[in-house]
């Protein structure tokens, strides 16, 4: 059994990029006025605001992030309402994109002059910091189904030739239900052997068994041998499912399909999880070797944990 433990991880900064010093300390008088709002603000959901109180408070949330230290919003940061693939924060969105970069390097060894994959690219969330990690050497690309976050970074990331961006139809039920491909089937658009490191993070808590087991293979199909990978996941143990059945967990995963478990019968798309044991053998089929061990997130409700979901970091091995 792989033991999962909690890491002490120094996350990547991006630069700080205040162009003009005196304009950040007249917005620093106003936004002292406006602390107070700013805290209340942070706590609602600005997708349930009429349209004209959208764009204020976005406009409140810029200068107030930039002062806590992240900068003015760089063009790579996209509009709080084309967040669909975290919280709909430019703090959180900087912040959690920091610390998937941190993951990268510290656990899967990513290199300056690496080739990096990332399904699930999202609207770029976890794309940002790589900016300023990999060198010319190095290559990135996005890859998801939603089109709207591929076409958003292609048009963002323009300056960058080193980093493309792929959409993908693939059908799910949650994220893209009238794509063409079949999850199950789908060969991703890339010959083997040609990236050394692989990133899935939140897709496989989004998808069936046979589905999963076909990415996997690609996955190993794509990675160079020597290869990484890093996958979250939703896994189930003795002790996940003991939190589980206490109500401790984050997500009641109640209905079963076969290794996988779910929060919805209709749809379960919406939140998957895996036996554990099924990962490992799954991965062990596929020649990815799990080193060194799990790293358990806090989705179940442990109280030693990493990140949120659990991650799995495999090199491919030799035959």
């Amino acid at each position: 059994m792989h033991r999962g433990v909690k890491a002490s991880l120094v996350p990547l900064r991006l630069p700080l990029q205040v162009r003009d010093p005196e304009r950040m300390r007249r917005i620093h008088a106003l936004m002292r006025r406006f602390q107070v709002l700013s805290v209340v603000a942070s706590q609602l959901n600005p997708m349930r605001f009429p349209p004209a109180l959208r764009g204020v408070w976005e406009k409140l949330q810029y200068p107030y992030y930039a002062l806590k230290g992240l900068g003015p919003r760089p063009k790579c940061v996209p509009p709080l309402t084309l967040m669909f693939d975290g919280p709909r924060s430019y703090r959180e969105f900087i912040e959690s994109g920091n610390e998937m970069a941190s993951y990268y390097v510290e656990l899967a060894h990513l290199k300056p002059d690496d080739s990096m994959l990332d399904v699930g690219s999202g609207i770029g969330r976890r794309t940002l910091p790589l900016l300023t990690f990999l060198n010319q050497d190095g290559s990135y690309v996005g890859m998801d189904i939603v089109k709207t976050g591929i076409d958003w970074c292609r048009e963002h990331y323009n300056n960058y030739p080193n980093f493309e961006f792929r959409q993908i139809d693939v059908r799910n039920k949650h994220y893209n239900p009238n794509g063409t491909y079949a999850a199950s089937e789908y060969k991703f658009p890339f010959p083997s052997d040609q990236f050394d490191f692989v990133v899935l993070n939140s897709v496989f808590t989004h998808m069936m068994p046979p589905e999963v087991e076909n990415y996997v293979a690609e996955i190993a199909r794509v990675l160079k041998e020597g290869g990484r990978c890093l996958i979250s996941f939703f896994l189930l143990n003795d002790e996940s499912l003991g939190m589980i059945n206490k109500h401790r967990s984050v997500f009641d995963l109640r209905y079963e399909f076969g290794p996988a478990r779910s929060i919805s019968k209709d749809m379960p798309e919406i939140a998957v999880g895996y036996d554990e044991s099924f990962v490992v053998d799954l991965f062990n089929r596929y020649r990815l070797e799990i080193t060194p061990q799990i790293y358990y997130g806090s989705w179940s409700g442990r109280s030693d944990y990493l990140s949120f979901q659990d991650l799995v970091v495999a090199c491919k091995v030799s035959r």
